[in-house]
Formats: C-alpha cells, structure tokens, sequence
C-alpha cells in the first residue's frame, strides 16, 4: 500500500476567464499533517472545493487512497473518507450533538418507505465515542447547537470528522473566530488527530498555529503552488515571502 493518501495532477479550475487554481500537483502521507497557506484569493478555497467535490475542477487528477476520483459532489467524497470542516461549519441550529453528527447519516432502527424510526441510542453512543476520540468535552449533547458557544460549536463539527471512518480531515480555518481558550482546546483535538495517525490539511493565516500544528507547509499564490516548506527547514518570516510574492522557489516558477 501507498504511504500517500491524496495527490493531485495538474489541478485547475477556470471560471470564465479567471484562472483560480492553475496546474496544483500535491501530495499527501498518510499519518502527515499539512498547512495550506496564502493571501486571500490566492486559490486555497478553490483547491479543497475541487479535491472535496464542492466543484469539479476544470482538468487535472485527483487521486485519493491509491484511486483515481472525480467527485460528483461532497457526500461522494465523504463516503470515500473525506471528512471537511469548512469555515461556515454546516451545522444545523435547532438540532442536538448526535442529530449534527449524523445529520444526513442517520442510523435506523426501522426504515420501510416513507416510514422509519431513528436509532436514537445507536447514535448516542456512537456520538460519545467521537467526542472521546476527539477528546472534545461538551456538557450536555442533548442541547441545540444554537445554544453552544462558537468553540464547542467548533468542537462538534470537527467531532462529526470522528465520528466516521474517515482517511482524511481537512479543516478551513478552524479557530478564524475564536477565542484564546476555545482555539487551545480545537488545536488539542488536532494534536489528538495527529497522534491518531490521521493524515489532515489545515488551512490557516495562524502563523504560530501552523508552526505548533503540522509537519509541512504549502503556499498557494495567485492560483499556483509556490512553496513546499518542510516545518524544521523554515521560518514564519520565510513563509511570508512566498505569499507577498517577495521570493519564489524555482522549483515552481516555470510552472
């Protein structure tokens, strides 16, 4: 078996005449935590949407555990093992923890046509066992999400990660809106991950994240792939010169 779990070949994405993501060869290990980073606009959103079926990329190769993809939407990739906490989280308000988890997977009891009776306790301990993979600690699962502050929000939507058997975890900046305490207690639950052996893609503008969090950074720059930094063999300041456009690798320029 491969040690990589996701690569990509020449991945583009045109819109019209703008060209938002331009020939992004990638690649992934199993086990290796990996920060995207880059200005606004610089083609990071763009590229998760194409390698997670949100959109289908203009041309170009995803392959993703050793097969050949094309995603025809994100429930397709999530039944291949992709699991995405986007910044929007996805979670629907009015519903508790396990309800969230299962939202769109949920486990029946009984299921003949029309009728159908949910496995509430099926769902429950499944639930329980996530967030104690995750190490997430959330007081009562039987609360709405609307009633939860932004961190636990945060909390459940990566826990739902958990709570199936993915082989990839890809979170758009995870802690953008929170505070000090509920951004130690989200990059814990990536510390777990990681110790786990769960390969994931984290995209941030958290430089001190970055460094603390993951084994290599990548640096899109207006739609291409400038920079692939091994952590030990960078800096904060070195990184900032790959997004501004101040330095170039040449292993990227006749790109």
């Amino acid at each position: 078996m491969s040690d990589i779990i996701l690569e990509t070949r020449g991945l583009t994405k045109h819109y019209g005449g703008v060209h938002a993501l331009s020939d992004a060869n990638f690649t992934l290990r199993r086990g290796e935590h990996v920060a995207i980073m880059g200005d606004n606009g610089a083609g990071k959103s763009t590229f998760v949407r194409q390698i997670t079926g949100v959109e289908q990329p203009t041309r170009g190769q995803i392959i993703f555990d050793g097969v050949e993809q094309a995603f025809d939407g994100p429930i397709k990739a999530r039944e291949a093992g992709i699991e995405t906490v986007f910044q929007n989280l996805a979670l629907a308000d009015d519903l508790d923890v396990p309800s969230n988890l299962f939202l769109g997977r949920e486990k029946f009891r009984f299921k003949l046509g029309p009728f159908s009776i949910l496995d509430k306790k099926a769902m429950l301990e499944a639930t329980k066992a996530a967030l104690e993979k995750t190490a997430v600690k959330i007081p009562s699962l039987s609360n709405t999400i609307r009633n939860m502050s932004g961190g636990q929000r945060q909390c459940v939507a990566i826990a739902r990660t958990a709570a199936f058997k993915s082989k990839l975890v890809i979170m758009d900046e995870p802690t953008a809106a929170l505070g000090v305490q509920e951004t130690a207690q989200v990059e814990n639950i990536i510390r777990t991950l990681k110790e786990a052996g769960e390969p994931l893609i984290l995209i941030s503008h958290n430089m001190r994240q970055v460094f603390d969090l993951v084994d290599r950074i990548v640096v899109f720059r207006r739609g291409r792939i400038v920079a692939n930094l091994r952590k030990e063999d960078t800096d904060g300041q070195d990184v900032v010169a790959y997004i501004t456009g101040a330095k170039t690798g040449s292993e990227y320029e006749a790109a």
